[in-house]
C-alpha cells in the first residue's frame, strides 16, 4: 500500500513528438528560414569581394573576408553625383528622427491622457477624427502638405519632413496612449483629484511614471517608421537633404560603373541597423506595453 502511495500519480506525460507539436514547430522553423534566408544572403554576400560575387554561389561563405563593401557603403558609394556614400543620409535621418519622436509622442501622449480621463464637450468627434487621419492614406496628402509646407517657407528643408512626421504620427499614437490610459486604475486618479492635482500634476507624477512600456511601443514604432520612411523623404527634401532610405535606394539604382552587389547589401544592412538594434534593446518592454493593452480597442 506504501508503495502504491509513493508512486507517480496523474495522467502520463505526452510524447514531444505529437503531431499537432510536429506541425506548430514544423511551420514555425520553415517561416523563421523563409526570413532569415535574405538576411543570411546580405550579410554573406556583404563580406565578399566582387570576384567571389560573380561566381553565383549565394549562399556560400566569404573564402576571403573583408569589409571593405561596407567601408564603400558607409564613406565612399555614388548616390548620384556624389560618391559620398551614406554618412550624410545617416545624419539626416537622425536629425529628422530624433525631433520627430519627440514632439509626435510628446504630443499624442497629452491628447491620449486628456481623452482618457479628462472628456469634455466634443471628445468623441475629437477622437473619431484622428481615428480617421490614422487611416487616411498618406498618398492622398502628398500635394496638399507640398502646398503647406511651401507656404510655411520650409519645403525641401528638414524641417519640414519633421512637421509631416510628426502630424502624421500623432492620430495612432494617440489612440495607443488613450487605451493605454484607460487601461489604468480609476482609483489612482481619483485619489489624486482628492489630493489636489490638477491636470498636469497627474500627468507628470502619476500616469507618466507608469507609462514606460507604452513608451517603448511608442519610440519603437515611430523610430521604425520614420527611419524606414522612403516616401515623404524623396518628395518633401532636397538630395542634400535626402534621408538615408533615399540614399540607398539612390545607391542600389545607380547606373554608374559596375553593379557592386556586395556594397549594396552592405548599405541595406546598415540602413537597417538602427530601428533592428532599437528592438533588440527594448524587445520586452515593447511586449510588456502590447500585453497591457497599448493596442487593445
Amino acid at each position: 500500500m506504501q508503495n502504491d502511495m509513493i508512486g507517480p500519480r496523474g495522467p502520463k506525460p505526452r510524447s514531444i513528438f505529437r503531431l499537432s507539436n510536429l506541425v506548430v514547430y514544423g511551420t514555425i522553423t520553415v517561416l523563421a528560414l523563409y526570413y532569415l534566408a535574405p538576411l543570411y544572403v546580405m550579410v554573406v554576400t556583404s563580406l565578399k569581394s566582387m570576384a567571389e560575387v560573380r561566381l553565383g554561389n549565394v549562399f556560400a561563405l566569404p573564402v576571403n573576408l573583408t569589409f571593405d563593401p561596407w567601408f564603400k557603403a558607409w564613406s565612399s558609394a555614388c548616390t548620384g553625383l556624389k560618391c559620398e556614400g551614406l554618412m550624410g543620409g545617416f545624419m539626416n535621418s537622425v536629425i529628422i528622427t530624433v525631433p520627430s519622436v519627440i514632439v509626435s509622442i510628446a504630443i499624442a501622449s497629452v491628447n491620449g491622457y486628456a481623452l482618457a480621463n479628462w472628456p469634455y464637450r466634443g471628445a468623441n468627434i475629437f477622437f473619431t477624427i484622428l481615428i480617421f487621419g490614422a487611416f487616411v492614406p498618406y498618398q492622398l496628402m502628398l500635394y496638399p502638405i507640398v502646398i503647406i509646407l511651401r507656404e510655411l517657407g520650409v519645403f525641401g528643408d528638414l524641417a519640414g519632413l519633421v512637421i509631416v512626421h510628426s502630424i502624421f504620427g500623432m492620430p495612432i499614437l494617440t489612440l495607443i496612449f488613450r487605451n493605454y490610459f484607460s487601461s489604468l486604475p480609476a482609483e489612482l486618479f481619483k485619489a489624486a483629484r482628492i489630493d489636489g492635482a490638477g491636470f498636469w500634476g497627474i500627468f507628470f507624477k502619476v500616469m507618466l511614471p507608469m507609462s514606460l512600456p507604452i513608451l517603448v511601443v511608442a519610440i519603437i514604432l515611430q523610430v521604425t517608421g520614420i527611419w524606414n520612411d522612403f516616401l515623404f523623404g524623396i518628395v518633401y527634401t532636397r538630395p542634400e537633404a535626402y534621408p538615408m532610405t533615399v540614399q540607398l535606394n539612390n545607391i542600389v539604382n545607380s547606373t554608374y560603373g559596375e553593379k557592386e552587389y556586395n556594397v549594396n547589401m552592405a548599405a541595406t544592412i546598415i540602413t537597417g541597423l538602427v530601428p533592428l538594434t532599437i528592438y533588440f534593446i527594448s524587445g520586452k518592454l515593447f511586449v510588456r506595453g502590447i500585453a497591457a493593452g497599448a493596442v487593445k480597442g
